[in-house]
Parts: C-alpha cells; structure tokens; sequence
C-alpha cells in the first residue's frame, strides 16, 4: 500500500497538469502577469522560467540549471529535471506541453499533484512568456526522445513532434521577447540575472545554476553552487564585516510539511540585516515567519541571559531592537500554500507559520545557546550594551522633543522653507557650505523649493550608535526637517517634501559629503530611498562664455569630449574664456538657478534600491570599519576615476 502510494506521488504525467483558464488578457495587459514592460518585466520572463526549472529541484528531481544570453540575445534555460509532460492532457485533448505554454494557470502546481512545494509568485509562468515572446521553442527530453513544438506570441507554430533521440532528462526553452511589448528595451542584463540566481543558489542548498553571456564583447559567465545554503547566505552577507564568532548558526525543522530555515551571525557593528523568503520569494514586506523569528529571538536570548545570571532579574529585558543589532540573518520556508498580502505581494500572510517558526527556531536556539556558552555571552552582552545605547538614544529623542514643543516652530533655525504645504510639489535642496546654501537661498523658487546648508561632512552612521547620531546637530536638523522620524519610528507619508536634492561640489570633498548623506538615507530613512524621493543635483563643471553667451558642461563620463566640442562649435568672434566650477559657492544666484535648480533646465539623478543587498554590501565596504575590503574596492576601481581635483 506504501509502495502504491509513493509511486502515484512521485509521478509527473499529463493528468496532474489542471487548466484553470485561458490565455486571452496576457498581450493586452502585460504590466497585470509581469508587472510592467519596463527592463524590470523584461528580465521577469527569465524568472518565470527559471522558478519552474526551481520547482523540480525543489521535488528533487533538479539538480543544475543553465542560463544563456544568446549572441542575438535571446534567453535560453535548460534544466535536467523529469522534463515537462507531453502526454494528452484530459481536458485540452491537447499536449500537455503545449497547454502548459498556451493556457494561463495550467501547470503542476495547482492541485494536480505534482508539486508539494512551488516557487514563483503568481505561478503564470510559461504561457505568460510565451504570449509576450515573438518567438518560444521548447525542448523536453524524455523517455529516450527529443520532443520540440515552437510558438508565437503564444500561438502554436507547429505541432509537438519527436526530432530524436536522447540518453538525457530535463526541458529547454530558447524566446525572443516580443518588441512589439517590450518598447522600451529587450536588453537583459548579466549582472541582474546573476545577482537573483545567486541568491536561489543560496536559498537551495547543492542547486548548480550559471549564467553565460555570450553576446559580443560581452562574453561573461558565472556558476553559483552553496552546499551550505543560507548559511553561506549569511557568510557572504558579511564578508565586509566584523563578525563575534565564526560560524553562523544554522537552525533547520519542518512541522506540517512546513520546512523552516534559519542561519544567523552578529557583527560588532550597528545595523540588523534580516532577509526572508517564502518558496524562494523575497518577503520585502516581511510577514508571520519573520515575525516567529523575531519573537523566539528575543525570549530565548532573555531565558538564557537571565538563566546565565548576564541579565539581572531584577533589570529589564533587553527588546527585541537590542536582541537584533548587529545582526545578520536569513530565514527561508518552504509552505505547500503560501498566501501572500501587503502592497507588493511579498509579504507572507499564512497566520500557522508564525507558531511554527517561534517553537522550532525557538527550542533550536535555546539548545545551540546552552551548548555553546560562549556565544551566548557574546550575544547577551551585545545586546546589553545595545539596551544602554538605546536608552540614551530615548532620552536624546525626548530631550529633543521637549525642546521643539517650548519654540514657536520646531523646524531647524537654518532650514529656509518653502511656502507650498504640498508635499508632493515641495523640494529640499541639501547644499553644503554657507556660501553655496546662501545662493541657493537668493536663487531658488521660494513657493516650493526649501534650502537646509550643512556645515561640512556629517557623521558617518555606519560606524555609530543611536545616541551618537542623536546628537549630532547636521543629521538631527535634517530629521527635523522631513518630518518622517527616523529608524523604527519612520513614516514616510509624514514626508514634508517629495524630493530630497543632494546638491555638493563636484570635487572629492563633495562625494565624500554625498556618500555619507546617502548612508543616513539608507540606513535610517530607507523608505524615502525606496519611494524615489531622494536626488543628486548635477550642477555644471564648466562654463564656456562667449560675449554675453554662456553654454554650461554638465558633468558625466563625456564631458571634456563635449567641452571640446562645444569650443570647436564656437563662432570665431571674440575668444571665449572657460571656468572649471569645483564649488557650488563659484556660481552666483543667477547661474545656480538656471543651471541645477531650474526644473525646465536641471538634469538630475534619482537614487534607487534595485538591489538592497548589493548596496548594503558597497555601504559596508566604503564606510564600515574594516579598511582591506575599501582598500581593494579602490585598487580595483581607481583606474576608472578621471578629471580627479585633490
């Protein structure tokens, strides 16, 4: 009876594949299957192949999945799991193949059984690729042959046929995205595509994937293959960093065929860097799983404390913010029906998971704690002097609170505000220096632009507590003038401004100024970061005058090219007279104006996260403690840096 069941489980035939509907809104309305036409639902194809490729490594049946960017640069997957059913599926009378790429919501993981566990966010997959590609091929090896079908724009070309032979298992699919969809790219970039098969590396433990480029004179490859799974996750998160002991700790369960995850390390520094995952998707939002971690978190380490006698039980717990600073972590689940909510879908919602992780994760990291005595007391006194950093943090905050409330206005005395209460109309223009926050004052649009000038560099907050960052004047002004809050207390709809203009010299004083601003933003007002409210000014390098006419060099990779081409454009007239602007402060009222506040004239970069955990990795590298890792980030880079003024 056994051996009958397990049989019928582990088969994977055309009667496990389920239609739920048809294919019909999919070219009409991409941006609702891919969330948008943009390069971001460009490379979303790739994902939506790559996680059904996932989903036989996750059976076990997968063990290496191969990536290609074609010389004409195409897409093509190949994995060598059992090969995608080409048997008649009941309810098509049709390939099972061929539903699979014709049919929305046909696959085998929606009930039919051949699934237990799916990555993949909406499960849309290959007819949803194959409807925006102009041309999709498939290859499954199975059974001794070679069977192809081609398609497109998610109509068949040919009928499913045999064209060979084959001692190998396992489906290739080769598209050519549809320009007609994709207007305004089908350029899929390698570094993008490795970055996310390097973090499903990491989330399935032994899994082989790579990545080859082989478009001319961008031929490049990576392989990514972690027998330590998440926990080699966490060594490389913090590769960069101190770490207070030498291996994560790696905590694994299942209860109710949820499998639970967990791999942790604590660094000397400041931050907490928490990933989790669901079925392979990134839970940005989070969701019941991290809130089960965090919860097990703190009570185990308090039991211990306490137990330890390293916390008195007359004092108070250490919280959940303390337990956590400094620390590194993943936490990946594998549900057989995740429910996913919040804005993005990525925040897990399934109400079971939260118990399931607490009383797993919790027993596991009670007995690691006990059975490794000196990690506890690292961890335990860490997070003591995180409580004390805390409360003088706390009372910072409110000594700062009560000074606001005793003045007529608790915004900063330097900020030079703007008229508009509209938030989404306003702009703060963050200037360094009194000379160039003085022009900026005089030339600026005073209905909606608002001035704050900083007085040199900021304190760098990658390397400080709270309570010192609570007391440095510059960031506390800028808090003050946002009016969001800052850390755990930020809200980003109390934002007073939509944009949030760095403006510094171009010199390296200047982007010194700038990274440090840009290392607040991101550590302590992420969401601003997020929202796309944060920009870098690009005020000229030079100016070319000519009688009364001034033609300005706006900074970039070309400039001296168009310097000397502009010059070469030049009428010969009177000899025209060329200014290098290494300070804001050189420009006056006027020119600053025209040049970098004017929004018909401006040019302007928005900052954004497309990869929090690269950027974690380049802040921890450029302004953490350890001096190596920035020593060869510069060795390597500095060949790149041109027109340097020191």
């Amino acid at each position: 009876m056994t051996e009958e069941k397990d049989k019928v489980e582990h088969e994977y035939d055309a009667s496990q594949i389920q239609v739920l509907e048809g294919l019909e809104a999919v070219r009409k309305r991409p941006g609702m299957y891919i969330g948008s036409t943009s390069g971001q639902g460009l490379h979303h194809l790739v994902w939506e192949i790559v996680d059904n490729s996932i989903d036989e490594a996750l059976a076990g049946y997968c063990d290496e999945i191969n990536v290609f960017i074609e010389v004409d640069g195409s897409i093509t997957v190949i994995d060598n799991g059992r090969g995608i059913p080409v048997g008649i599926q009941a309810k098509t009378g049709r390939p099972a193949v061929e539903t699979v790429f014709t049919v929305l919501h046909a696959g085998g993981k929606f009930g039919g059984g051949g699934y237990k566990v799916s990555g993949g966010l909406h499960g849309v997959g290959s007819s949803v690729v194959n409807a925006l590609s102009s041309t999709l091929e498939v290859k499954v090896y199975k059974d001794g042959k070679i069977h192809y079908q081609e398609f497109s724009r998610g109509l068949v070309v040919d009928d499913l046929k045999v064209i060979g032979e084959t001692d190998r298992q396992g489906t290739t699919v080769h598209f050519i995205p549809d320009q007609e969809i994709f207007k305004e790219t089908v350029e899929f970039e390698f570094d993008k595509l490795a970055t996310r098969l390097r973090e499903l590396a990491f989330l399935n433990r032994g899994l082989k994937l790579t990545v080859e480029d082989k478009r001319e004179g961008r031929e490049k490859e990576a392989e990514y293959h972690y027998e330590g799974g998440i926990k080699s996750y966490v060594e490389h998160l913090n590769a960069n960093k101190t770490v207070l002991f030498d291996h994560p700790i790696y905590i694994e369960g299942e209860q109710d065929e949820i499998i639970i995850e967990v791999a942790l390390q604590y660094t000397d520094g400041f931050h907490t860097n928490l990933l989790s995952f669901a079925n392979n998707i990134h839970t940005y939002e989070g969701g019941t799983h991290e809130v089960g971690f965090k919860t097990a978190l703190t009570r185990a380490i308090n039991d211990y404390g306490k137990r330890k006698g390293l916390i008195k039980e007359t004092e108070d717990n250490l919280s959940g913010e303390d337990v956590r600073e400094g620390m590194t972590a993943v936490i990946s689940i594998k549900h057989p029906d995740p429910q996913f909510e919040g804005q993005t879908k990525t925040k897990l919602g399934n109400s079971e998971v939260r118990g399931v992780t607490d009383r797993l994760f919790s027993e596991a990291l009670s007995k690691f704690l006990l059975e490794n005595p000196s990690v506890g007391k690292q961890v335990v006194d860490k997070g003591i002097l995180a409580s004390k950093a805390r409360m003088a943090a706390k009372r910072a905050r409110e000594m700062t609170r009560r000074k606001g409330a005793l003045e007529i206005s608790n915004l900063p005395g330097k900020l030079a505000d703007c008229s508009s209460r509209d938030p989404e109309r306003c702009e703060l223009f963050i200037v360094e220096g009194d000379s160039a926050g003085g022009s900026a004052k005089q030339g600026r649009d005073r209905e909606f632009q608002a001035i704050l000038p900083i007085r040199g560099k900021i304190l760098n907050v990658e390397k400080a507590s709270m309570d010192k960052i609570l007391g440095n004047e510059e960031i506390r002004s800028l808090f003050t003038a946002m009016g969001t809050g800052f850390g755990d207390d930020f809200d980003v709809s109390k934002a007073r401004y939509h944009k949030l203009v760095i403006m510094t010299d171009a010199d390296v004083d200047g982007a010194h100024i700038r990274t440090l601003l840009l290392t607040l933003f991101y550590r302590y007002m992420r969401p601003i970061v997020e929202a796309g409210f944060v920009y870098i000014a690009q005020p000229p390098l030079y100016g070319v005058k000519q009688g009364k006419k001034i033609t300005y060099i706006q900074p970039g990779k070309d400039a001296d090219d168009n310097l000397a081409a502009t010059i070469e454009a030049l009428p010969e007239t009177p000899k025209p007279s060329i200014q290098r602007y290494k300070g804001l402060g050189e420009m006056d009222d006027h020119q600053l104006w025209e040049t970098t506040m004017d929004p018909q004239n401006r040019v302007m970069l928005r900052v954004t996260v497309d990869d929090a955990i690269k950027a974690d990795e380049i802040f921890e590298k450029l302004m953490g403690d350890r001096v190596e890792p920035r020593r060869e980030f510069i060795e390597i880079n500095a060949r790149y840096v041109s027109n340097l003024d020191v």
